[in-house]
């Protein structure tokens, strides 16, 4: 392993359960960490940026192969345009500070959202990266960027319409796996476990179709302060459960129903 990996230390993986396969987080809690240590809340983001670090790196030593990281909603341009700012500067360091390690520990980076109407600066060291690593596939980071489910779905649902009008779908194919093609997550699979930190209980816009099956976790700890403990604890708490998909336990396990 690279010497400049961070946070190398690998954590226990769970006694028993199923391992989620991608797991989606709402990163949530940056600015009510600095305000409890009254700081500004640019601190609470920049201490953020040191737990993406860590949880990426441990969530693939659990065995996890996909993670999605909200990292800035369509809504979040609602706030003060300093902190805004400072936010988008803390991506484009992040992005930059963190290439190498992606390569060097085959990390292959993709996002989803309106990327293209992040700022210029952004977007180039953004699709950088997305370029260099692109041929890895053993483990994928992805990052929710200027995304809201609502938005994704108008977006979707324009890009359907079009497709029929040009013959390139029918009208009458009522899949879910045809329209589901054009969502930003196209190629991506569909999240097995869902985690929110800072106590709050709702999705906020995010993944709302993809996250119809998933497995929610939501954990009073802020964000800066979710550890690979914190990860693990959540991973083997999803193992115990049950996924049904809409049947009985008896029908996913009939020799328990004899």
């Amino acid at each position: 392993m690279p010497p400049d990996r961070p946070d190398s230390a690998r954590p226990s993986p769970p006694d028993a359960g199923r391992i989620p396969q991608h797991i989606a987080i709402i990163m949530d809690g940056n600015g009510r960490w600095a305000k409890q240590r009254g700081l500004p809340r640019i601190e609470g983001h920049r201490r953020g940026v040191e737990t993406v670090r860590t949880i990426t790196f441990a969530a693939r030593d659990l065995g996890v192969r996909m993670l999605t990281l909200y990292a800035f909603s369509a809504e979040n341009w609602r706030r003060p345009q300093d902190e805004v700012g400072a936010l988008m500067m803390l991506l484009e360091f992040y992005l930059k500070r963190e290439l190498a390690n992606f390569i060097a520990n085959r990390v292959r980076l993709r996002t989803i959202g309106r990327t293209e109407e992040l700022p210029p600066g952004v977007r180039t060291v953004l699709a950088h990266a997305v370029e260099q690593t692109k041929h890895f596939s053993d483990y994928t980071l992805v990052l929710a960027l200027n995304y809201g489910s609502r938005s994704e779905v108008m977006d979707a649902a324009r890009a359907y319409a079009a497709a029929i009008a040009a013959g390139r779908e029918k009208l009458n194919d009522d899949s879910w796996s045809t329209f589901s093609r054009y969502l930003y997550s196209a190629d991506l699979p569909d999240p097995d476990l869902v985690i929110r930190t800072s106590g709050e209980t709702r999705l906020s816009n995010f993944l709302l179709l993809q996250a119809a099956y998933s497995e929610l976790i939501f954990t009073p700890v802020l964000w800066p302060d979710f550890s690979k403990t914190d990860l693990a604890a959540a991973v083997d708490e999803y193992g115990r459960r049950e996924r049904r998909y809409g049947r009985t336990s008896e029908q996913l396990s009939p020799a328990a129903s004899k």
